[in-house]
């Protein structure tokens, strides 16, 4: 059970437009990447941003909420079990949405919050739009769920090229 107070807290999280949502738009449409669908309830888990015609969903996650891997966050000291039970319904909650994704058919990119913040932007939103152009050729569209922002420079320098020769 939580507090009155904590509840107007979780309350006032916006689950929609978001910081690090509006930098993944802006960043789509910098690249040229246009066409796509916000919370689009056709898909399963209503993705953040959605490209139906190339079936590939893009799910932006909060650092905080989804426990990115990457940040090692701690659990509030207060209520831990609350915590703990909110925490692991929060990420079954996203693998059981990006396995119904993947059954359907879909490339499902997952964006880390931290992978959006100065200094690493550019080259995840870079990574980002040439993962969506690949999932849109049929020849390279695997379903499957992918981590943006964990290629390195080389490996990226080396993708562009290759999607650039053909």
């Amino acid at each position: 059970m939580t507090s009155e107070a904590t509840r107007h807290v979780m309350q006032a999280n916006k689950s929609k437009d978001t910081s690090p949502e509006l930098v993944v738009r802006a960043g789509l449409r910098e690249r040229g990447l246009t066409g796509y669908r916000l919370h689009w309830k056709k898909a399963p888990g209503r993705p953040d941003v959605c490209f139906p015609g190339r079936k590939v969903a893009i799910f932006v996650n909060g650092c905080f909420w989804h426990r990115c891997p990457h940040c090692h966050l701690s659990t509030p000291k207060t209520n831990v079990d609350f915590w703990t039970a909110k925490f692991a319904r929060n990420r079954a909650r996203d693998l059981r949405d990006c396995n119904l994704l993947v059954q359907s058919g879909w490339v499902v990119l997952v964006v880390w919050e931290c992978r959006l913040k100065k200094g690493r932007a550019q080259a995840t939103l870079d990574e980002m739009a040439l993962l969506v152009r690949r999932a849109g050729d049929p020849a390279t569209h695997v379903p499957q769920v992918r981590e943006v922002g964990a290629m390195s420079a080389w490996q990226l320098g080396v993708a562009r090229g290759r999607l650039a020769r053909r």
